[in-house]
């Protein structure tokens, strides 16, 4: 990473914690919702094992969500309020402005997931993965991290205001409902399961926890990264064009 973008994704990690609110509902409300989900809705949801153990995964995906709404809502206040003309003078480009968020954003949303999964061994959530396949795991977190970080960017940009951005990213946060994060497919209306089972986050779940568990995982991780590796691309093609639309 160039040297301008580590400097901004400081910058961005100073900003994020001078907003101590956002910065403790970013990394309590995954908690909050996991705890929901396993002692409240847990004991009526059939999955085949414990239920904190199935719904772990999609409790990190969650959080990642979460976590790139704030990125959005950065980039769109650094859109409006002047700061990317002063960039601009000092000959910063839009990439390295852009990847300095995404840094940034990478950092809290691992950050928010050590603690979800603190938390998660606290209430008996036991992974049985080897170091091989927990690096796997760590590995396919990060790479759906910076995907989900990078499309967040964009939509920073695509939105006229940062409450705009912030409405924008409500579908990424939606996204692990309708996955096999929580309950599974089969148990939902059939007229869902077509796109609960070919949607991006399926995928990344269902090896996440294959990964975590010791499972089979099968071409799930391979469709998990094609994904990403796609939503990374498109996200950064996007926002060039975004950017320099926006910057003329």
């Amino acid at each position: 990473m160039p040297v301008s973008a580590l400097a901004l994704a400081g910058r961005s990690l100073r900003i994020s914690s001078r907003r101590p609110d956002a910065l403790i509902a970013a990394l309590m409300l995954p908690v909050m919702l996991m705890l929901i989900f396993v002692y409240f809705f847990g004991g009526a949801i059939d999955t085949g094992t414990a239920y904190v153990t199935y719904v772990v995964p999609g409790a990190m995906l969650l959080c990642a969500g979460f976590g790139a709404a704030s990125t959005a809502v950065s980039v769109s206040e650094d859109m409006t309020n002047g700061v990317i003309d002063r960039f601009r003078s000092l000959d910063i480009g839009g990439i390295p402005i852009l990847a300095g968020h995404v840094a940034a954003s990478v950092v809290r949303n691992l950050i928010s997931t050590t603690l979800v999964l603190a938390v998660a061994l606290a209430i008996g959530f036991r992974p049985q993965a080897g170091p091989a396949a927990f690096l796997a795991a760590a590995g396919l977190l990060l790479a759906y991290i910076t995907a989900i970080s990078w499309l967040a960017a964009a939509l920073g940009l695509l939105a006229k205001s940062p409450e705009a951005a912030g409405g924008f990213t409500f579908l990424m946060m939606f996204l692990p409902y309708p996955s096999s994060a929580f309950v599974p497919i089969e148990t939902m209306p059939g007229w869902l399961h077509g796109f609960a089972d070919h949607q991006p986050l399926t995928p990344v779940i269902e090896s996440l926890r294959a990964l975590l568990l010791d499972q089979p995982a099968g071409d799930a991780p391979w469709i998990a990264l094609t994904w990403c590796a796609a939503i990374t691309a498109a996200a950064l093609t996007l926002a060039g064009i975004l950017f320099r639309t926006r910057t003329r």
